[in-house]
């Protein structure tokens, strides 16, 4: 007899759940712990400044900071890029959204596979989403070589950067359903998550993805400071 299929809530995790990026703080602790050079923060101050001041685009601030992360990353022994993501995510594992937070918490009870599906370091992800109740973390992982260093190279790039193939992938693996399955998502990178669940939740959208929730008639949900509001 077939096990029954469990219902499945897929979330993003940057900006979506954590109050940031884990992939900027990994870099600037890299960067603190003499692993990364202080150079390294010129590839991407110039975008952050932008931001920063609201005349750029959030999506070019984190690709700088990629690149700065893939460009010195090279060389660096695993134990280093570990050691870094545990400082980071015992220091700010709580500095996440309430909303989110607490949405974990109502379908780990409701008895939902919680799927995490996001663009940071795996060696991150895997040290933060537990703490979080997740059953499965997809993440990008980065080629190691000789002496357990990387090589700089990226693992099956081409899945993890299309976040649809990894929820058909984990439906396939851990026997989930798309009945009844909740994603939340807060970039335009969600958008070919949000279209494959039954209930899309756009939560602190940007334009690109708030503009697409209207026209798709998608719950969006703004937390601000401590309230919470349903669009």
């Amino acid at each position: 007899m077939k096990e029954p299929k469990k219902k499945v809530a897929v979330f993003d995790v940057d900006g979506t759940i954590f109050r940031s990026s884990l992939l900027i703080q990994v870099v600037s602790r890299l960067i603190e712990n003499g692993v990364f050079p202080k150079e390294t923060r010129k590839v991407y101050e110039r975008e952050y400044e932008r931001w920063l001041n609201r005349e750029g685009d959030y999506q070019e601030y984190i690709d700088a900071v990629v690149r700065a992360f893939v460009g010195h990353l090279k060389g660096v022994h695993y134990s280093e890029l570990a050691n870094a993501a545990e400082e980071v995510v015992e220091e700010q594992w709580k500095q996440v959204y309430r909303y989110t937070r607490d949405l974990l918490k109502d379908l780990k009870k409701r008895g939902y596979f919680l799927l995490a599906v996001s663009h940071s370091p795996k060696t991150v992800l895997d040290k933060f989403c537990p703490r979080l109740g997740f059953d499965k973390t997809y993440g990008m992982i980065y080629e190691i070589g000789p002496q357990e260093c990387f090589t700089g190279e990226v693992v099956d790039s081409h899945l993890i950067l299309n976040k649809a193939n990894i929820l058909k992938r984990a439906a396939e693996k851990e026997n989930l359903t798309l009945v009844h399955s909740i994603g939340v998502g807060d970039t335009e990178t969600d958008i070919s998550i949000l279209e494959m669940v039954a209930k899309p939740i756009c939560f602190n959208p940007n334009s690109k993805l708030y503009s697409y929730a209207k026209r798709m008639k998608w719950n969006v949900v703004v937390e601000r400071k401590d309230v919470i509001y349903e669009l």
